[in-house]
């Protein structure tokens, strides 16, 4: 996920951001320093060392920038790194877009601090907005700085601290000013292409696919959420019926979502606390946004015979191109797809 590292016409935002990622500069330790303390928790070492073994994997066998990124280790005071603010009008189910001179246009705005944040949601609230906020583990400064590799992101499993490494370096190589959709598919095909042949050469079992799986499945519940709701608020009621309207829907998906665990995934109770929170507008947000052309970029890798290099060049041509065209060329590579 990229950070807009500077918001136009916000002063306030514009020093928090600074601050926040000087605060990251400052705190950089080299990893292989780190690794040749002996005073290292041996758990922190372990983590460090697969992170840093990931790192070189991303340059040497996926052609990723080779870079200072993730070669450096923050330890932070937080649980995320920043919190990331999504709203949308009260009935609508697009995004209120924040425009960055770096990022371009995007669906959300990053805060270093949880209480800036909520009081950044608190504001737009106040006008009647759909709000949601979100912890995020990791971001890509788009090869402006050398990120580091954060304790936020020594929570997860091995693939996933690998996947994202090979995520945010993606971001780094090809980025269209403008178009989450593009950016975040084509980071999240690097990173699932990536994570496969990861573990094939670390002689791990391929992974049984459990997980997206379930993933791809709820995702696809959520979108159906949302086109029920554009669907509404498109529909011309009153401000009372579609208030009406937009609470049952929202009742129904959680029958749905019931309905469907129950009969494919009965002891996997991983979204049961997601579906129990409430749910607006802003939330629904962030789905489909990681993975709506990534059957598209797949299509794209093999047709460039699996190889990393020409297939970032395609992928760099397509940036290129007006959104336009570029979301027609991607819907072409869809109707490709096995």
């Amino acid at each position: 996920m990229g950070l807009g590292l500077c918001a136009c016409g916000s002063i306030r935002y514009y020093a928090q951001a600074v601050h926040g990622q000087g605060e990251l500069v400052f705190k950089r330790q080299p990893v292989r320093k780190l690794l040749r303390d002996p005073a290292i928790d041996p758990k922190l070492a372990g983590r460090l060392t697969l992170a840093l073994a990931a790192r070189e994997f991303a340059s040497q066998r996926l052609d990723l920038p080779d870079n200072r990124s993730y070669t450096s280790y923050v330890a932070l005071d937080r649980p995320y790194v920043v919190w990331n603010v999504f709203a949308s009008p009260r009935y609508s189910v697009e995004a209120i877009r924040h425009c960055f001179p770096v990022a371009g246009c995007v669906a959300y705005r990053g805060w270093f601090s949880e209480a800036a944040a909520e009081a950044d949601a608190t504001q737009m609230r106040s006008k009647g907005d759909d709000v949601w906020v979100g912890g995020v583990s990791a971001y890509s400064t788009l090869g402006w700085f050398a990120d580091p590799i954060l304790s936020s992101m020594l929570r997860w499993d091995d693939d996933e601290l690998a996947g994202t490494i090979f995520h945010e370096l993606a971001h780094q190589l090809v980025y269209a000013k403008d178009d989450t959709a593009f950016n975040e598919s084509f980071a999240t095909f690097v990173q699932t292409e990536g994570l496969q042949e990861w573990r094939a050469a670390r002689r791990l079992a391929p992974d049984d696919g459990h997980a997206k799986a379930m993933d791809d499945g709820f995702t696809k519940l959520v979108l159906d959420l949302r086109g029920r709701l554009k669907a509404l608020y498109a529909s011309g009621v009153d401000a009372e019926a579609m208030e009406t309207g937009k609470q049952r829907e929202i009742a129904a998906f959680r029958q749905r979502y019931a309905e469907w665990r129950d009969a494919y995934w009965p002891q996997d109770h991983r979204y049961d606390a997601w579906v129990a929170k409430p749910i607006n507008n802003a939330r629904l947000l962030p789905f489909g946004l990681y993975d709506q052309w990534t059957p598209a970029f797949g299509q794209l890798f093999r047709e460039s015979g699996a190889q990393w290099p020409a297939f970032y060049a395609r992928v760099r041509a397509l940036a290129r191109k007006p959104k336009v065209e570029r979301d027609a060329a991607l819907q072409a590579l869809l109707r490709g797809h096995p």
